[in-house]
């Protein structure tokens, strides 16, 4: 009888994995395969719920029109999906793709997909320690080398190989918090700046970005879409803080995200040039942003300046989205959500430009393109 039971033992573990092989191979045939989504609170789907940390969505009314919550706030830092939600459902994912540190990011479903993006999160690791606890871009590769193995024990060394580098997007949007929240922030940047002029910093980005995206290489990653720095001038925050009026954006912070722009730009063409096999797709968000912000009644919205919910100043743009904000009426007719991140109906325009879009926003080929190569 103990012989009987050991061997149904070793067939429910046969076919299990056998039914996680079939999964994958199902998923593969569709035009499916996972969702890696790294980056800050443009894109975090809950990950700083789990830190102890000052910079937290999941209080009300912060994803009031996320529908797979019933309107109740998830830890995404806007009223409703994620630009990275988006791209996720139109490309065919079944599931959002969980964040790494909630607890349903096990077994089959990281198959998915799994997003490391941590609000106050940058490219450089003394990036937002205003906030005391987030996760750099260099602790959300590590957590990806540990899902990397899982997918390993999922589905044997070489499917899994062939699952993360054929039919796997590895999506990054970050930056911004690297200046908004290190260099440009006076409290804690002060010093770096009188040592470090933007050049000087610009670079350093540069050169941890071109490590970070290499290390993603040597664990398989091998299709990529990076999103450049919007333009963070023109955010109600920095408006009403440096007191500009509807149609001003500061100056020296959006200098800055176009001159790091330039330089990513000349990073992707030498990776695509360097790193065998990789696809290194550019984003043009800075572009597509100004676009919508500069022409925003053709598309719809009412306002391109003054936050949907927060408070003070003329814009609603110091403090951040909570249960005390007063909250706009309509929140599909505004650009922007809070102080600092997009409303759902903007996060909409911009994701369907990336995935079928030209190569004014999107090249060498859009995300559509991308997911089929």
């Amino acid at each position: 009888m103990a012989a009987m039971n050991v061997l149904e033992k070793v067939a429910l573990v046969f076919f299990f994995v056998i039914g996680l092989s079939y999964f994958a191979e199902v998923a593969c045939e569709e035009g499916l395969g996972a969702s890696f989504i790294f980056g800050d609170s443009l894109v975090d789907a809950g990950n700083n719920n789990y830190l102890s940390t000052l910079s937290k969505a999941n209080i009300a009314p912060n994803g009031i029109d996320f529908k797979a919550s019933g309107g109740n706030p998830t830890g995404r830092y806007t009223n409703g999906r994620t630009i990275g939600d988006i791209v996720g459902e139109e490309l065919g994912q079944p599931n959002y793709a969980a964040p790494f540190l909630a607890p349903n990011s096990t077994g089959k479903s990281i198959l998915y997909g799994v997003n490391y993006a941590s609000g106050g999160g940058g490219i450089m690791n003394a990036t937002g320690r205003i906030f005391v606890n987030r996760l750099g871009l260099d602790i959300q590769i590590d957590y990806f080398s540990i899902t990397r193995k899982q997918i390993d024990k999922l589905l044997g060394a070489s499917k899994a190989r062939d699952y993360i580098m054929r039919k796997s997007i590895f999506s990054i949007t970050i930056g911004a918090n690297d200046f908004l929240n290190n260099y440009l922030l006076p409290v804690l940047s002060i010093g770096a700046r009188i040592t470090q002029n933007p050049d000087t910093f610009i670079d350093d980005m540069i050169g941890h970005f071109r490590n970070q995206l290499t290390r993603l290489y040597r664990l398989d990653a091998r299709k990529f879409v990076i999103g450049n720095v919007g333009p963070i001038g023109c955010i109600p925050y920095q408006k009403t803080i440096n007191q500009l009026k509807e149609n001003e954006c500061v100056e020296l912070a959006n200098k800055l995200a176009l001159q790091y722009n330039r330089r990513l730009k000349d990073l992707l063409t030498e990776l695509n040039e360097n790193l065998p096999g990789a696809t290194f797709v550019h984003a043009n968000v800075y572009d597509l942003v100004m676009e919508v912000i500069t022409n925003y009644e053709k598309y719809g919205f009412t306002t391109a300046s003054r936050a949907c919910c927060g408070n003070g100043g003329q814009f609603a743009g110091i403090i951040p989205c909570g249960p005390t904000s007063s909250m706009c009426q309509d929140r599909a007719k505004h650009v922007f959500w809070d102080p600092y991140h997009p409303s759902e109906a903007a996060n909409l325009i911009i994701a369907k430009q990336l995935i079928n879009g030209d190569k004014r926003y999107i090249s060498p080929v859009n995300l559509r393109q991308l997911r089929d190569l």
